[in-house]
């Protein structure tokens, strides 16, 4: 997100809704590690958890709307995310 010029960066309202969603390697724990990684910086509405394997069973995606309070706080989820190896993506 830091890589987009300030004024193309899409317009936001915090505090909001923000779904994020995961990609990542299929494992028992990806659920798990996903939530607990994000947990550290938003509160989580678990009833938004979904989490989807892949039709090989390859990959899982886990999706979780947080309530978003700023784009700093939504830059560090994603930079955690990615920095465990254990993340293709994150969207």
């Amino acid at each position: 997100m830091s890589d987009i010029p300030e004024d193309q960066r899409p317009k936001i309202e915090f505090p909001c809704q923000y779904p994020i969603k995961v990609l990542g390697d299929a494992a028992e724990d990806f659920e798990h590690f996903v939530l607990e990684s994000m947990a550290k910086h938003a509160e989580l509405e678990r009833d938004t958890v979904k989490v989807k394997t892949s039709g090989k069973g390859s990959f899982q995606s886990v999706t979780i709307t947080i309530t978003a309070t700023g784009v700093t706080q939504i830059e560090a989820i994603f930079v955690e995310l990615k920095a465990s190896g254990r993340v293709k993506m994150v969207l």
